[in-house]
């Protein structure tokens, strides 16, 4: 293993970056390899174009002899392209994306055969989906799926294969995928937002929740990837000791990106402009080999897509490199983690971002109604919005001292902390005018001014105002964004309609005008979320303290946080939305459950067989060199040899300790690990895994970290913290 790990390291000296011609400007590749309303006016008659307009923007249905259109167009338009094959591309509850292909090459006998992509295949297949996880839904004995197309999100072409953007749902139409739940978040937001907004506005027929998604990654070189089990298998490293260098001096995330990155970002961008991937920033992050790509925001249905398309497209154009993407949120020890922000907004069809200050009374009042909102929202729910981001390996950044704590609280800065005390005294009842007008003026028409810095913002805040949009900071840099996205659109819904209730029952009831009713609600809603707002610093036991006081959730493992996700509130909330019914719920909360547990398994047996079978072993060869060594000094000096050999007897009883605890530490675990997988219920299992063998990890890593810096550099099998992140 020790020459595997320096012939890694020998070839990564030959590396070149690879050279990369612009297939022209950005803005004339942009969406080429995609099925948009342009190329739809091309290929498609009026009447199945309108058609398909119509299923996006209001959700009509697309009847089959349209779909038959629609498809010779689409196969048309992809065969010209270089196309061979078609896929329904999905997104189904193992986190990743799927895809079954098929070609468009058929037989139609004497030897003969044509190119067919008919009407039926366009909107519905049936994958083979025995193995997706069926969460007490599916059985492999019934292993019925169905994927739909999804016309909201256009069709793109991925090397040779026309890929169809579909949900997937089991026979019985519940959803086993992540995007069946976030489009009816979306048009649950959709209808109470726009219900609100014509408060304002009469106009507003639609309101669309908007994401912008900030994607960071690390980049180690393919041959030192491949010399470590555990990055190959886990996807992070558990062991390695921290290099002597990190991230101290901030010179990677100051520093000019490496021209081997650069080549590889320029490559992923084209490819990104191709299939419609608005991606504008690029830049290094703060810890070394650490980067970071973000998007101009889009339609969130959409941006989830795209960031799920991204995450795999970057994998891809990064073998052309010699590269390995790592996207764990916790891939090295000691360093900073990785995160996916996820900005988030709603926009009226009138071009109003609802979530940004205006230039007039009005427009801040509207403004002032959905960030009230939205805050309360959060209040009311931070448990499910936590949940919405629990896995096994964003576990691991949490709460580290450089991502936001498991505690969901509210940043929204000074200024206006400053105008929500002030609408916290607005009088109770019906307004005078004078009041009225005080307050339109001296404090709602002053908002434009007063927003000097529209970046304000705590870096230690999972969720920020940041000007215009909320930042959702503690996303995981593996995560799905629809599973965060669905929950945030959904108890944003759902707080809605409260709103709108309140507001019109005060109209109606108690006489008042509009303006008084807002403002009274308003003022009710800022006192009773004041809890969950914090601007000071995230990172400190001192909030942890104060959260509790305040009486916040701070559920800092998985386990803990998935509870919420069954409990009655959550199961009303979804089911009063039609977002997810209680089957549903109760399938997602399993399979998350058994995510973790399998997760945590494999962790656990990668540094079981690490610990065993390569550090030990070698452990034991370096301290065999040691007793060779005493036992020639005993030799030559015989029984004076102790003042000669004390250093190597210091060792060779240094590396037998650290090898005794690190065998009976791996026996403790694996014993661990026997009795949670006897453990039938999958809470309790996903507990045990956690509390009972998830602890024995860093006792584990502890001590081989010891041995890698007592052995030999020529013996130690695995590539060291310096030459995975400095190796570029």
């Amino acid at each position: 293993m020790s020459t595997l790990r320096f012939k890694a390291i020998e070839e990564t000296f030959n590396r070149k970056s690879l050279n990369i011609e612009e297939p022209g400007r950005r803005s004339s590749v942009f969406g080429s390899n995609v099925f948009n309303e342009s190329v739809m006016k091309q290929y498609l008659t009026k009447e199945a174009y309108n058609n398909v307009m119509d299923a996006v923007k209001t959700g009509a249905k697309i009847n089959r002899t349209v779909a038959d259109h629609i498809s010779a167009g689409m196969k048309e338009w992809a065969i010209n392209k270089g196309v061979t094959h078609y896929t329904h591309w999905f997104q189904p509850l193992t986190g990743a994306t799927a895809e079954k292909h098929d070609a468009f090459f058929e037989t139609i006998g004497e030897g003969l055969a044509i190119e067919k992509f008919g009407g039926g295949s366009l909107v519905q297949q049936e994958p083979d989906a025995s193995s997706f996880p069926n969460g007490g839904i599916r059985n492999t004995f019934e292993a019925r799926g169905y994927t739909a197309w999804d016309p909201t999100s256009p069709a793109f072409i991925w090397g040779t294969t026309l890929c169809i953007p579909t949900v997937f749902v089991s026979y019985t139409g519940e959803a086993l995928d992540y995007k069946t739940p976030l489009l009816r978040a979306l048009q649950a937001v959709d209808q109470a937002a726009t219900d609100v907004a014509k408060y304002f506005d009469k106009n507003v027929t639609k309101v669309n929740a908007t994401l912008g998604w900030e994607q960071e990654y690390f980049l180690i070189d393919s041959a030192l990837a491949a010399t470590r089990p555990d990055i190959q298998l886990a996807g992070r490293t558990l062991l390695g000791h921290s290099p002597a260098k990190g991230q101290q001096l901030d010179d990677h995330y100051f520093g000019s990106i490496p021209s081997r990155v650069l080549a590889y970002m320029r490559d992923l961008e084209i490819e990104c402009m191709r299939l419609g991937i608005p991606v504008k920033t690029r830049h290094n992050e703060v810890a070394p080999n650490q980067f970071e790509l973000a998007p101009i925001f889009e339609e969130a249905n959409l941006a989830v897509d795209h960031n799920s398309l991204i995450m795999d497209v970057m994998n891809k154009v990064a073998e052309r490199h010699h590269f390995v993407v790592l996207m764990h949120e916790k891939p090295f020890a000691g360093i900073n983690g990785s995160g996916k922000h996820n900005n988030w907004s709603l926009g009226t069809d009138t071009g109003v971002n609802l979530l940004s200050p205006g230039k007039t009374p009005m427009k801040n009042l509207q403004f002032l109604t959905f960030f009230i909102n939205t805050i309360k929202a959060v209040y009311e729910n931070e448990e499910l919005l936590r949940a919405s981001i629990a896995s096994a390996s964003n576990d691991h950044r949490l709460g580290a001292n450089e991502a936001p704590p498991a505690i969901i609280s509210v940043f929204i800065g000074s200024q206006l902390t400053a105008v929500l005390d002030e609408l916290e005294k607005v009088t109770s009842g019906k307004l005078s005018p004078q009041e009225k007008t005080d307050l339109k003026l001296n404090v709602v028409g002053k908002i434009p001014e007063i927003l000097l810095d529209n970046t304000d913002r705590n870096r230690t805040s999972p969720f920020a105002f940041t000007g215009n949009k909320f930042e959702f900071r503690a996303v995981g840099s593996t995560a799905n964004c629809a599973n965060p996205m669905t929950v945030l659109n959904a108890i944003m819904a759902k707080q809605l309609k409260e709103f709108k209730a309140e507001v019109d029952k005060l109209i109606k009831d108690k006489k008042m005008k509009k303006d008084d009713a807002i403002f009274n609600v308003l003022r009710e809603y800022i006192k009773q979320s004041k809890k969950i707002r914090f601007e000071g610093d995230g990172y400190g036991e001192a909030w942890e303290k104060e959260a509790a006081k305040r009486g916040l959730s701070n559920n800092k493992t998985t386990p803990e946080a998935l509870k919420v996700q069954v409990s009655k509130k959550a199961i009303k909330l979804y089911g009063d939305l039609g977002v997810m019914n209680k089957i549903e719920i109760e399938a997602r909360h399993e399979i998350e459950l058994e995510e973790y547990t399998m997760r945590v398994q494999i962790e656990g047996r990668v540094l079981g067989d690490i610990a065993r079978n390569h550090v030990i072993p070698t452990a034991i060869r370096y301290q065999n060199i040691l007793i060779k060594n005493v036992t020639g000094l005993k030799s030559i000096y015989g029984d004076n040899y102790e003042k000669h050999a004390k250093e190597q007897l210091e060792l060779i009883e240094s590396v037998s300790t650290h090898i005794a605890v690190i065998n009976s530490k791996v026996n403790a675990m694996i014993e661990a690990r026997k009795v949670a997988n006897k453990i039938e219920d999958i809470q309790k299992k996903a507990e045990s895994y956690c509390n009972e063998v998830k602890p024995h990890f860093d006792e584990i890593r502890y001590h081989c970290d010891k041995l890698e810096l007592l052995v030999d550099n020529e013996l130690w099998p695995l590539t060291k913290y310096r030459e995975l992140l400095y190796t570029r």
